[in-house]
């Protein structure tokens, strides 16, 4: 009985072992894995800001501006507008873009930086926006005031066809980054004095889904 005893104990010390390394080794990729995924976030995001600034900007040092990030730039050492890290709910998750404005509050540019948006339909917020053939739907050069809308809405921006949520989330993003652009002087959508930091809309109880049309 008691050699059973010992050997159940060196059982369990051993399995105790096995599991701590097990666990030791996870956390070290876990770790290590981190790592480089923050390191790739952190280059994504600098080449974004880039993207949607003048060729040669020079990016100033971050502010944040109704709870958003605002990186204002200079060229040739004078003001070149701004990039705006912004981020609203859309229909399958957070949607994170930079968008940069020139010196008149013109959009010159935007990239998403993250998106969960459904394949085929809302995740073509990267170019559907940006589309140069098609006045209705690209907000590109166009003078920004806080007020972007999509038609169905009332407004003059065509949504994503069968995305209409996923369009709605990025052109409040827009709004919201104009509004940190111009200091919180302009209130996304109506134009009234921003006092409250911007925040993700909650569309937990949206009944709403993406139209299949």
């Amino acid at each position: 009985m008691e050699k059973l005893q010992s050997s159940f104990k060196n059982m369990v010390l051993s399995l105790v072992v096995i599991c701590m390394v097990a666990a030791g080794a996870l956390a070290g990729v876990y770790i290590l894995t981190l790592e480089v995924i923050n390191a790739q976030k952190t280059a994504k995001q600098q080449a974004a800001i880039l993207a949607v600034l003048p060729e040669g900007a020079e990016i100033g040092e971050a502010e944040t501006v109704n709870g958003l990030t605002v990186y204002r730039a200079t060229l040739n050492g004078e003001p070149a507008g701004a990039a705006v890290e912004t981020i609203e709910n859309g229909f399958g998750g957070p949607q994170k873009i930079m968008v940069g404005f020139d010196n008149e509050g013109k959009i010159i540019n935007y990239e998403i930086l993250e998106h969960q948006e459904t394949p085929g339909l809302g995740d073509k917020i990267d170019q559907w926006f940006k589309n140069a053939d098609k006045p209705s739907q690209n907000i590109i050069g166009r003078q920004a005031t806080g007020m972007f809308v999509v038609s169905k809405d009332g407004g003059d921006v065509d949504a994503i066809t069968a995305a209409t949520i996923s369009s709605r989330a990025f052109l409040k993003a827009i709004n919201n980054a104009y509004a940190a652009f111009k200091g919180g002087e302009v209130e996304a959508h109506t134009g009234a004095s921003q006092l409250q930091p911007a925040e993700p809309s909650d569309t937990s109880d949206n009944n709403e889904k993406e139209e299949v049309l």
